[in-house]
């Protein structure tokens, strides 16, 4: 998500996906405190470190949630993961296995504000793979409501 549709996000939706910068954490917080709300986000974690996704580095991943623990109106709910397409799930699968890893490592670190209750990682391609390695939320609109014209 770009920093400039925060406001509008902020009043559209309960829990944003797509967070991946304390810049952008900053722009919702203060939307968020403007409507009397704390905003619910997901850290976007770039774990195949691709050019063409956005997303934070699995090693700065910490930093990160360290720095938006600090946000008063931002409320830290898991992470989520666009892995390199591949059909077959087998080669996405260690992908999956990195993000669940990466939360499992936040989770001892404690970090005050943060809560790692979600995953959000698997398309209609993969989503099994991505449930057995901990996926809480996936994205399936394929599956419902067909191929994209």
């Amino acid at each position: 998500m770009q920093s400039n549709k925060a406001k509008y996000a902020v009043r559209l939706f309960d829990l944003i996906h797509s967070v991946d910068s304390l810049k952008l954490a900053q722009e919702l917080d203060k939307y968020a405190k403007k409507n009397d709300k704390v905003q619910a986000i997901l850290i976007q974690v770039n774990v195949a470190r691709e050019d063409s996704k956005s997303g934070v580095y699995l090693e700065n991943t910490v930093q990160l949630l360290r720095d938006v623990s600090r946000l008063e109106n931002i409320a830290v709910k898991g992470l989520m993961t666009m892995p390199p397409y591949f059909n077959a799930p087998a080669k996405v699968r260690p992908f999956f296995t990195a993000l669940r890893e990466l939360r499992d490592h936040i989770n001892k670190e404690a970090i005050p504000n943060i809560s790692m209750d979600e995953l959000s990682m698997g398309m209609t391609g993969d989503f099994e793979a991505a449930i057995e390695e901990g996926a809480t939320m996936v994205r399936i609109g394929t599956a419902i409501f067909g191929d994209r014209n």
